[in-house]
């Protein structure tokens, strides 16, 4: 009995009709009245929770007053994020060219075949098309240049290879070749015992495309011939060009020592490259 006494209170407040009377308190004159039961008021009060809802939801999109919301971020710092995401995009791009172009240059100097090296055509300008400053650093040998023109020469008996074998060079130093090129051992050029400080000569005109140190061949230099043709000289004692130099065949580009972890006493260890792949000194130059 209680319990159907409870479900008609509450059957009755929602049918009930109520009213909302506002008048005069001086003459009692009524002047606005409002019907309404139980049932339409909670419709009402549902209806304008969602009213309140959706305008709150369009002022936080489509107007600034978002701004003001904590942790929501302002226009200048969405711009900011926007400018910072294609910098950081911009950099990561750059730092994959510059770690495949370390990658590539540290094989070329490890002595292996780069799948992309600066060495092939097109890769690095010609030394005619290039206007670089000239050092004269060769004022202490010009007196021997004389001497060992007459060294100018290339091994007839050999097969040619492309348009190289037509090519004149000069030894980069005369002496005894105690390493010869072997790929099956792994040794990709020759190498040459001289004078102590004799003096490397530059093999062909070309462009000195790198000059430097290395941990395990010790001061090499790089030159770019024609021809798509590379010339390397490691183990030097001291370099005598910088990078972008131009040089004339002959010319003195560094002295012979022995640097480099690989070395086993004083020599110059040369090197030739055509087209990106190793070639034997001996088919080209007498040493």
């Amino acid at each position: 009995m209680p319990k159907e006494r409870k479900r008609d209170k509450i059957r009755k407040l929602f049918q009930n009709p109520y009213r909302i009377v506002i008048f005069n308190d001086l003459n009692l004159h009524i002047i606005k009245q409002i019907r309404f039961n139980a049932r339409t008021l909670v419709m009402a009060l549902v209806f304008a929770v969602v009213v309140i809802i959706i305008g709150v939801t369009v002022l936080i999109a489509f107007t600034p007053l978002r701004e003001y919301i904590p942790g929501y971020p302002t226009g200048k710092m969405r711009q900011m994020l926007i400018r910072n995401v294609l910098i950081v995009d911009s950099l990561d791009l750059e730092i994959q060219r510059r770690d495949k172009y370390f990658n590539d240059f540290r094989a070329m100097l490890a002595g292996e075949t780069p799948s992309d090296t600066a060495v092939r055509r097109g890769a690095i300008p010609r030394p005619d098309q290039v206007q670089f400053k000239k050092y004269d650093h060769d004022s202490l040998f010009k007196d021997e240049i004389s001497q060992e023109q007459t060294n100018l020469g290339i091994n007839s008996g050999q097969v040619a290879r492309g348009g190289v074998a037509g090519l004149l060079f000069f030894p980069p130093i005369n002496g005894m070749i105690t390493g010869k090129y072997d790929l099956s051992n792994g040794h990709i050029g020759v190498d040459i015992v001289g004078k102590l400080n004799a003096r490397i000569s530059a093999a062909l005109d070309g462009t000195v495309i790198f000059a430097g140190w290395t941990i395990n061949t010790g001061y090499v230099i790089y030159l770019q011939h024609e021809q798509n043709l590379v010339t390397v000289y490691r183990h030097n004692a001291e370099l005598l060009k910088i990078q972008g130099d131009k040089v004339r065949a002959g010319e003195a580009i560094a002295i012979m020592g022995n640097t480099g972890k690989e070395t086993t006493g004083p020599h110059l260890h040369f090197e030739m490259w055509l087209n990106g792949a190793s070639i034997n000194p001996e088919d080209y130059i007498k040493f």
